[in-house]
């Protein structure tokens, strides 16, 4: 856990920074649920509510920015505490992404609307990875509540589980694009193949930004930038802030 100050409005500033985020990934989180779901079951509800939180997202980002600026220009924090205002910075923009990713998935629920179920479109398929990523993004933000190093390790590994099932995802509905010699698909049933091929690709990137979150709670905590690398370095190479 992050060390007490003895200057207690210093502790006040990284407690609302931090709510401010938890609050943020919170609203992402119900963004992208219920941005798949519209997809599932067609419903113009939910799109409308991911739409009208983006704007929501959108300020607890700039809210977070501006706390973070705030902490770096009055407390000028070094070690643990300058890592941990990075962070944030770095997680809110990763939150940021997920809702662009959650709004895209809404629109391309919204174009499907009107045809997959007459087309038969297989939209079921993407449920199982749009679980995994609901749960990884779950424990990234349960991560950074509780400063919890543990779980990079773990979503470094859900993380190459999503990029198989993207695959093979993708090649599935490639597949159905094609249909058969005897019956091929109209133009309309491809172009909406192709828009749930792209929303398994937001679905992947939002796993991609889980993954990075339970990173930077290990570089606030251990001081151990995991970015490209998915495993701590050996000892003599590690190097802190």
């Amino acid at each position: 856990m992050l060390k007490e100050h003895t200057t207690k409005a210093f502790d006040a500033d990284i407690d609302t920074m931090r709510s401010v985020i938890i609050t943020m990934g919170g609203l992402v989180e119900k963004q992208f649920t219920r941005s798949v779901d519209a997809v599932r079951y067609g419903d113009l509800r939910l799109i409308t509510q991911v739409l009208t939180d983006e704007e929501t997202v959108n300020q607890l980002h700039l809210q977070t920015d501006m706390l973070c600026n705030q902490i770096l220009a009055r407390r000028q924090p070094f070690a643990v505490d300058l890592r941990a205002v990075l962070a944030a910075i770095h997680t809110v923009n990763d939150l940021e992404r997920v809702g662009d990713e959650a709004k895209k998935i809404a629109l391309k629920a919204r174009d499907m609307e009107a045809s997959a179920q007459r087309l038969g479109l297989p939209v079921e398929s993407i449920y199982p990875i749009a679980e995994d990523v609901r749960k990884m993004l779950a424990q990234a933000l349960d991560a950074f509540v509780h400063n919890d190093t543990s779980v990079a390790a773990v979503l470094a590994r859900c993380d190459e589980a999503v990029d198989t099932q993207r695959s093979e995802l993708r090649k599935a509905l490639m597949g159905w694009m094609a249909g058969t010699s005897d019956a091929p698909r109209s133009s309309e049933a491809v172009s909406a193949a192709l828009d749930l091929i792209f929303v398994v690709q937001s679905i992947e990137r939002v796993g991609d930004h889980a993954k990075n979150i339970a990173e930077y709670v290990v570089k606030v905590v251990e001081g151990v930038d995991l970015r490209h690398t998915g495993s701590r370095p050996p000892a003599a190479q590690l190097s802190k802030v």
